[in-house]
């Protein structure tokens, strides 16, 4: 077994650290979500952390680690014989790619048909009992897993039922999720469960970043010897959180600091009651943390801005963070009075404040963990992380380029959807077989049974009941009977934006509406957990702007600094989004894709450019991808080139005004990809009606 990276040699990271650490504390906080680049320690912590934690006692053989003081009356293995053992706390570790019944266990249905035998298999939730649940880029968890792991932990228990047959058991853990935002965000429904959120990332200072690398090439070369050096300051953070435990139920939240947490709350409107209750559980554990037994208006402060940043998004394009100065005011709006001692200047007086422990790691000194550097660059990492996008240097626009427009407001749209039955990635947006949804026939199971079609499996074995011997009451199941439910429910895809950038439509109000009308369907698309990819053209080129990616957030960066004019090279552009397609076919086979081409239907630039360009989304029709037109044209007179391409491309043509959730154009549109819809053509400002769901 590999010797962990030791927690307290983590360099700077003062924030995780101590986020980490008050949930070691005091697990009713709600766990850690840890955001940040690649390549921060964010693991490295995480796993580290595991070892601070105190043992614990658990029932000998209990699968379910029943506390032998308080032992589940509901556990699977109870009732238990009264002896016990000690054992280190758990890290588990939840894979992106697990299933349901790796998560929170499995009833084996095959032996309780068969054999008539209850047997349940515990899952991960059952191992992570009293220990820690770590799951690494929680954001490429399937949002059902996610929602199973969340309730678990609200709950402190698991419930698995199938069949007719529940199971329950405790499951108390410490929960840490961690994400590259990069890679896609996770609901703002499911950020608000995790309790604390930390941004991170890689120090910009020099001294530091050596330092970083000086000790992991040490842990390296002998991890059993760097740990060793480290023993001591392990050894003391470990008693400093068995202290902080003890501490933590005499600790007094008072009126007025419960004031100032729910007028922080109130004051930066965010919903729900759970940043309250949270706020107050973390400003609890500071106060246990830093030894004492008073909250202090600083643990309210360090509590707002681990609690709350992350529960103030509305949309993945909102900003993460907390204005500092306006949670300073209102602390001080709703402080209480302060003490004033007799003789303020007496240096004897137990109120003095210059007799208060300098020591920012001992008792009033904010809570913070000790330093993890005796001699190398303290505190934080020294840098603010900018903003997804802020790295690209901003450039002036190019001869015959216009400066970028801000986009206008984004609306709700009509659902676009791909037509047919997918096998992708559970999400929202088109049909598909999946393991949740409705139960639409049955089949014979491939590998483990999971989801048993019993009326089908009955059928199967009702032929065989007087071969097999049946002479009773009941019915005789072999394996060969077994079948599978098959499900149908909702898919995501792969939404590819097309999108003109020339001169044709570099009018600024027109700009601003189509922007608007392509962060829209970015909106709709993080809703229905979908993979994005944006392809510009204009000029005599088309580049990707962004390849396929889960963050929509990013998408949205790109398309407000897109700037715009020049030619309109529309065959350079479809050509670029047909490579991006059969690029990621290779990678992601089972996810269908959807173009979104966003333009006005022109093409210049170069010779016979109309011709080319209808050869190129011919392509897309040929191998049956799912488009869409948005018609951008406006005025009077309109020469229909948009619905010209729309039915080269085997899809339809909707304008920005029928791409609205309430025009009255109608509610859901199906984008046809295996046939060139008829009446696509509009001609002067008119359009045949086109094809709708059935």
């Amino acid at each position: 077994m590999s010797v962990p990276f030791p927690f307290t040699a983590v360099v700077g990271q003062d924030d995780l650290r101590l986020a980490l650490l008050l949930n070691a504390v005091s697990p009713a906080v709600g766990g850690v979500l840890v955001r940040g680049e690649k390549g921060t320690a964010k693991s490295t912590a995480v796993r580290a952390l595991a070892a601070l934690l105190p043992e614990v006692e658990v029932v000998a053989g209990c699968r379910f680690s029943c506390d032998p003081a308080k032992p589940d009356p509901t556990c699977p293995d109870g009732p238990h014989e009264p002896a016990f053992e000690t054992r280190p706390a758990r890290m588990v570790e939840l894979p992106v790619g697990a299933s349901e019944d790796r998560l929170v266990g499995a009833l084996d249905i095959e032996r309780a048909l068969s054999e008539g035998v209850k047997a349940f298999e515990p899952g991960l939730l059952a191992d992570a009992h009293r220990g820690i649940l770590y799951v690494d880029e929680v954001n490429l968890l399937h949002d059902h897993l996610v929602d199973l792991l969340l309730d678990a932990a609200a709950m402190g228990a698991s419930y698995v039922e199938r069949e007719g047959v529940s199971v329950r058991h405790a499951a108390r853990f410490l929960l840490v999720g961690t994400m590259n935002p990069e890679e896609g965000e996770l609901r703002p429904q499911l950020l608000d469960r995790f309790g604390l959120t930390v941004e991170v990332a890689a120090s910009r200072e020099p001294d530091q970043r050596v330092e970083v690398v000086r000790r992991r090439l040490a842990y390296d070369d002998d991890p059993a010897a760097f740990t060793a050096r480290w023993a001591d300051q392990e050894a003391d953070v470990r008693q400093r959180v068995v202290a902080a435990r003890e501490l933590l139920p005499s600790v007094v939240l008072g009126d007025g600091v419960l004031r100032q947490i729910a007028a922080t709350c109130a004051a930066f409107e965010v919903d729900g009651m759970r940043a309250d209750i949270v706020m107050a559980r973390t400003a609890t554990a500071l106060a246990a943390w830093a030894g004492r037994t008073e909250v202090l208006a600083e643990d309210v402060r360090q509590a707002a801005l681990l609690a709350l940043p992350h529960r103030r998004r509305r949309n993945p394009f909102d900003a993460p963070g907390l204005d500092e100065d306006k949670l300073d005011e209102t602390l001080e709006e709703f402080a209480e009075p302060p003490r004033v001692p007799e003789d303020p200047q007496d240096p004897e007086d137990p109120h003095n404040p210059r007799d208060e422990d300098p020591d920012p790691d001992g008792p009033g000194g904010g809570g913070q963990p000790p330093s993890s550097e005796p001699d190398g660059p303290q505190g934080g990492d020294g840098a603010a992380r900018p903003e997804h996008g802020e790295g690209v240097p901003a450039q002036a626009p190019a001869a015959g380029e216009q400066s970028a427009v801000r986009a206008a407001e984004p609306f709700r749209t009509k659902v676009l959807s791909v037509p047919g039955l997918g096998e992708g990635a559970a999400g929202r947006r088109s049909r598909a077989r999946t393991e949740h949804g409705r139960t639409t026939g049955a089949r014979r199971p491939r590998g483990t049974l999971t989801k048993l079609h019993l009326a089908a499996t009955v059928r199967a074995a009702a032929p065989h009941q007087r071969t097999r011997g049946r002479s009773g009451p009941g019915l005789v199941v072999r394996r060969d009977d077994l079948r599978q439910a098959t499900r149908e429910g909702r898919e995501g895809n792969l939404v590819l934006f097309v999108v003109d950038a020339s001169g044709s439509m570099a009018a600024r109000q027109r700009m601003s509406a189509v922007k608007g009308a392509v962060l829209s369907l970015l909106l709709d698309a993080y809703q229905r957990r979908d993979k994005v990819g944006l392809v510009t053209f204009r000029g005599s080129a088309a580049e990707v702007a962004l390849p396929p990616t889960s963050s929509v957030d990013a998408a949205a960066t790109r398309l407000e600094s897109l700037p715009t004019g020049g030619r309109t090279p529309l065959a350079a552009g479809l050509l670029k989004a047909h490579d991006v397609l059969r690029v990621e076919r290779l990678r992601d086979p089972a996810r269908r894709p959807l173009v979104v081409v966003v333009t006005d239907g022109r093409a210049t630039g170069g010779p016979e450019p109309v011709a080319l360009a209808e050869r190129a989304a011919r392509l897309f029709a040929a191998e049956g991808t799912a488009s869409v037109v948005v018609d951008c044209e406006s005025g009077h007179v309109r020469l229909g080139l948009a619905g010209r391409l729309a039915g080269e491309l085997g899809g339809t043509a909707v304008t920005l005004d029928e791409l609205r959730a309430d025009s009255i154009a109608g509610l859901v549109r199906d984008v046809r990809g295996t046939q060139k819809p008829q009446g696509t053509q509009r001609t002067q400002g008119t359009q045949k009606a086109p094809r709708r769901a059935a």
